[in-house]
């Protein structure tokens, strides 16, 4: 084996890919994305049900039906909340809830697959929700506010730092385009030298 022969042998060891493994960030992302779109998308079909309906009716149906105490002071500001619901905010919050979570669904679909193009879809959709929520935070402070803030913005970071990771890691395509470049120098230079003989 030749000393030039040794030397690409090494380069194409040298710029072997890191295969991808299982990224149990990006799939609990995905999981935690398609949960949150299923659960909107009931309370789509939910909101559509109650089209047509008193919905503070069915409300005291269900608090009846849960033996929750009717006298407690949450409840009346409940059931009032809900008196003042009618039909055209039932069908808004529902076109709102479906289209909320199409994108949710969407996301968490193209990270199970593990798409590139859903990791950018997730930060853009996801960052441009942080103003909002920041603002609904100091409006008022409340622990699931916090929590949903936080969650958002570890995604965000997660991801944001996986693709400048992934960038810098040569992919297996781009590998395997270098590794067969390699190979072809190789075989043009063993046939200029068997030429040569």
């Amino acid at each position: 084996m030749t000393v030039d022969q040794q030397t690409s042998q090494q380069a194409v060891a040298d710029q072997k890919p890191v295969p991808r493994r299982r990224d149990i960030g990006l799939m609990a992302i995905a999981i935690f994305k398609l949960v949150k779109g299923v659960l909107l998308f009931a309370v789509g079909v939910g909101a559509l049900t109650l089209l047509h309906k008193d919905v503070a009716a069915v409300a005291e149906h269900w608090i009846d039906q849960l033996r929750v105490d009717p006298n407690n002071r949450h409840v009346h500001s409940l059931l009032f909340r809900l008196g003042l619901v009618n039909a055209r905010k039932l069908e808004e919050l529902s076109a709102g809830t479906f289209f909320y979570s199409g994108l949710l669904l969407t996301e968490g679909t193209g990270l199970l697959l593990r798409k590139r193009w859903a990791e950018y879809f997730t930060i853009i959709v996801t960052g441009s929700f942080l103003p909002m929520e920041i603002y609904e935070l100091i409006r008022r402070l409340t622990y699931p506010r916090v929590l949903l803030l936080v969650v958002n913005i570890v995604i965000v970071w997660y991801l944001v730092k996986r693709l400048i990771h992934d960038r810098k890691t040569p992919s297996v395509k781009e590998a395997g385009q270098r590794v067969a470049s390699v190979q072809t120098v190789r075989k043009n230079s063993s046939r200029t030298d068997s030429r040569a003989s």
